[in-house]
């Protein structure tokens, strides 16, 4: 039942026990009631209500889908981050399917922060490679790598497809994560229609740097896109 007389607005009450019935009663994909019948529930009208709707939106827990209704979302990935964690591993652990699209393969010269994290001067040569990862068919993330030519040798231009680390160790190489940085802003305009997300919620920005084990010398910069509403970044101290 709804308060009143507690200050906090309707629409917020509205939320929060709709929220509560998602994850009670709910799976993902399932149809939430019209509006008529949660307003005629609630004792509001159609307008409160879907204030109180905008608010599940707005966290990423439902979509409104033109003419058929408010569908609940699937509850965010635990997608854990370690020193020896990788993507292909991570969701398989979870029981889900992954899969990865090469978007772009371009050679570029180094500068700024892609040198300074690889460790490398300005102008040398890194193979640019931006690939986007679904989970369960649906977009999750968007990833840009950047590796160092002369470090890892003319082979690494043959990357095509697949897990990018399965290849490195294919040319005799260990990846290790030296560390990442998370950070949450708003989606660039491609990468928006790439992960088929609003452009009012935030995506986490992982930067993370691989060293070789035996070299201890970076041989991947990485910066992943995840959608927010569907990411939940695990740091583990191993």
């Amino acid at each position: 039942m709804l308060d009143r007389k507690q200050g906090k607005p309707i629409f917020r009450q509205i939320a929060e026990t709709l929220q509560q019935d998602i994850q009670q009663h709910y799976q993902a994909g399932d149809c939430l009631p019209s509006e008529q019948e949660l307003a005629d529930r609630f004792s509001v009208n159609r307008h409160t209500l879907r204030r109180g709707i905008d608010e599940l939106v707005s966290l990423g827990l439902v979509e409104r889908v033109h003419g058929k209704g408010v569908f609940v979302l699937d509850a965010p990935v635990d997608y854990a981050i370690g020193k020896h964690s990788r993507f292909t591993e991570n969701l398989e652990a979870l029981g889900k399917t992954s899969d990865s699209r090469l978007l772009r393969k371009l050679e570029i010269k180094a500068k700024g922060n892609v040198a300074k994290m690889l460790q490398i001067a300005e102008g040398d040569a890194v193979l640019w490679l931006e690939t986007l990862r679904k989970v369960d068919d649906k977009p999750f993330c968007v990833i840009s790598h950047y590796l160092p030519i002369a470090r890892l040798g003319e082979g690494i231009r043959d990357y095509e497809t697949g897990s990018l680390h399965a290849f490195f160790k294919n040319m005799g190489l260990k990846p290790v994560r030296l560390g990442s940085t998370v950070s949450a802003t708003l989606p660039l305009d491609e990468d928006g229609l790439l992960l088929a997300m609003p452009r009012h919620l935030p995506v986490l920005r992982v930067k993370t740097v691989n060293v070789d084990v035996k070299t201890q010398k970076p041989i991947e910069y990485s910066l992943a896109r995840f959608r927010a509403d569907r990411a939940q970044i695990s740091i583990n101290i191993e």
